[in-house]
């Protein structure tokens, strides 16, 4: 699978890009028929403490899914994302299967 981070307004250290890939690594466990992964790292410009936005979006055959979450850190937003895209794979193994 080939994962394509992006960070925008600001430059992602190696720790964050290493914990995001891994992570994204991870959802092959639940469809090993991911083809891509393309993950936006955000800086939003408000005041607010949850101003860390990622969004990542996989290809797979067919189709592509995705998932925006936003919170105080890229590490939880990245959790979030990633736990959102595992139960949209599940539904969609279901789907594959019929059940």
């Amino acid at each position: 699978m080939k994962t394509t981070i992006n960070a925008i307004k600001f430059d992602a250290d190696r720790k964050l890009v290493l914990f995001v890939q891994n992570k994204v690594k991870k959802l092959s466990k639940f469809f090993d028929e991911i083809l891509a992964a393309e993950v936006f790292l955000k800086l939003e410009n408000t005041q607010d403490i949850d101003n860390k936005t990622v969004e990542i979006r996989i290809e797979i055959p067919g189709n592509s899914l995705f998932s925006r979450k936003q919170s105080k850190t890229f590490e939880e937003s990245t959790d979030l994302a990633i736990d959102a895209l595992k139960l949209q794979l599940i539904k969609h193994k279901e789907k594959l299967r019929g059940v």
